[in-house]
């Protein structure tokens, strides 16, 4: 998911949350692991990635204008006004480009196939691995397997994960966090990952029980910046213990911005900016 037709990351953090919220409902506690890749549209392989395009039917004429659409580029680096040679790129990408984020899905398409156990949402660089399990033993070694799994392929790959921006929650009911007598324990490539209890995925802040407590504090402090917009703009608010709706409009020179930020009871519908 992710630079596709109808699918905003609206969608995939509705499909997100309602994967976690029926995972609790069955009495289960989400393992949560929040990638963090290192320059991923820049570190694209160009061999390996035509090869994929190979493996995905696209041969001929077709696959040679892909080539040439990737080969012979080059970059030069400016420091103080000094200029670099010029170095031909094996690797990256073209970026602000259409072709440069379709591309990308299709490197990263086959990350789901290396895991065993854990369930992944993936929208364009962010992606997150859920497993549900019922206590910590069973999590910790579900999750590491598929954490092995994911730096082998991230290695073959010539992707790079950033371990310490990497984190992981454990998402369900306050009844079952407080079963856990100890919290388990992930680690990819001998380093471990570090505990959160709230983390920020697609502009959301997502929390351990998913009552958006910590989205909603944001929220709120937003909604007394954009009172004090200048006039022209308007503001409308609603609030209290399980719901919040923040919406404004705003137009300033040709540049469209609208915020919208919809709680109703433990569903979050949406939260985003527009630019026209």
């Amino acid at each position: 998911m992710g630079f596709r037709a109808i699918h905003a990351t609206v969608t995939a953090l509705l499909q997100a949350k309602d994967t976690w919220a029926y995972n609790i409902d069955r009495g289960k506690i989400n393992a949560v692991v929040f990638l963090d890749l290192k320059k991923a549209f820049d570190t694209v392989d160009h061999e390996i990635l035509l090869s994929k395009l190979s493996n995905y039917g696209i041969y001929g004429h077709a696959h040679q204008w892909f080539k040439s659409y990737l080969e012979n580029r080059t970059q030069m680096c400016s420091i103080n006004g000094s200029l670099s040679k010029s170095r031909s790129l094996s690797c990256g990408v073209p970026q602000r480009t259409i072709l440069g984020p379709l591309l990308f899905l299709l490197y990263i398409n086959d990350l789901p196939n290396s895991l065993s156990n854990c369930e992944p949402r993936m929208y364009a660089d962010d992606t997150h691995l859920t497993y549900a399990g019922d206590n910590a033993v069973n999590i910790q070694w579900r999750q590491n397997q598929d954490l092995e799994n994911v730096h082998n392929w991230l290695r073959a790959n010539k992707l790079t994960l950033n371990v310490t921006k990497t984190e992981f929650m454990l998402i369900g009911s306050r009844q079952r966090l407080s079963t856990l007598t100890e919290s388990p324990t992930f680690a990819i490539n001998d380093l471990q990952v570090s505990q959160v209890t709230t983390a920020k995925s697609l502009g959301v802040t997502i929390d351990d029980r998913l009552d958006w407590s910590g989205h909603i504090e944001k929220v709120e402090t937003l909604s007394k910046h954009l009172r004090r917009w200048p006039r022209g703009s308007w503001v409308e608010t609603a609030s209290s213990w399980r719901e919040i709706r923040i919406l404004s409009f705003r137009r300033s020179g040709g540049e469209q911005r609208c915020f919208a930020f919809v709680f109703s009871g433990p569903i979050c519908l949406c939260s985003w900016i527009l630019r026209a």
